[in-house]
């Protein structure tokens, strides 16, 4: 069982530099490979103490305020790190699809980091899989995506087993420039996360994943269905949008293996 260090100089440097540190630190890590595409980052505002009762890790708080972020983008071509064209083979069925997550911001033993509260993805095969081998909370969507930079974005995510939906519609500044977001902002902190925590039942995992940092231009949202957060926890009720981003994404994403964590009384 892995026991988690608490960061100390790691903090003082770009997330993504701690990031890559704490991925090669791991045994057997990076496991896997992949591009993320095209990616809207939707930010929300929640009441901490709502928000805190659905999320079994502790939150992670901006100058005292709790944020969920929506991220819509497509999977390009998941496949091991090591193997080549053959190891890859068995990840085609579940290799390249969208994907909505619905994450907030959390830390473990002053390691900071994101909890998907869900996710939707429109590949059956995956909603088996990403719980079990990772403790990931899919849920069967249908997802179309309009995400290719240009003046507009939109996006339709549909849960199929509700009829639930978020519609979105962006807009940018034509003379926008995709750039890394400012040092310590509210921006770097909700966007340049590079652990995952995840509950299963009892079972506690995280698994890392490390990539240059995202490039970023702010957005202008029009919703015109935001349903499928009830599905969500009661946080959303009370919740507002603050600010969206857009990045062409990341073209070799490094993702870890899960690593099972102690509680918080047993680590060292």
């Amino acid at each position: 069982m892995m026991k988690l260090k608490a960061p100390s100089t790691l903090e003082s440097r770009l997330p993504s530099a701690a990031g890559r540190e704490r991925l090669l630190g791991a045994w057997g890590d990076p496991l896997l490979r992949a591009a993320w595409l095209d990616v809207v980052f939707l930010h929300f505002e929640a009441d901490p103490a709502l928000l805190q009762k659905d999320v079994p890790w502790e939150l992670d708080l901006f100058e005292g305020r709790a944020f969920v972020s929506l991220v819509a983008f497509t999977m390009q071509d998941m496949r091991p790190r090591l193997g080549g064209r053959l190891a890859a083979l068995p990840f085609k069925p579940v290799a390249t699809h969208d994907f909505l997550n619905v994450r907030t911001y959390v830390k473990h033993a002053g390691e900071p980091g994101i909890f998907f509260l869900k996710e939707w993805v429109p590949n059956p095969l995956s909603v088996a899989l990403g719980p079990v081998a990772f403790g990931l909370p899919y849920r069967l969507g249908k997802l179309r995506y309009d995400n290719l930079f240009a003046q507009e974005v939109t996006g339709r995510v549909e849960d199929a087993r509700t009829g639930k939906a978020l519609i979105y519609s962006c807009h940018a500044d034509a003379c926008a420039v995709h750039e890394p977001c400012a040092a310590e902002s509210l921006e770097e902190f909700l966007v340049e996360r590079y652990t995952a925590f995840t509950s299963l039942g009892w079972l506690r995992r995280l698994f890392r994943i490390w990539h240059p940092p995202w490039p970023v231009v702010p957005l202008q949202v029009e919703i015109q269905d935001l349903s499928l957060l009830s599905l969500t926890g009661e946080w959303s009720q009370s919740a507002r949008l603050v600010s969206a981003h857009h990045s062409p994404g990341i073209p070799d994403v490094w993702m870890g293996r899960p690593h099972f964590v102690r509680p918080r009384g047993n680590a060292a």
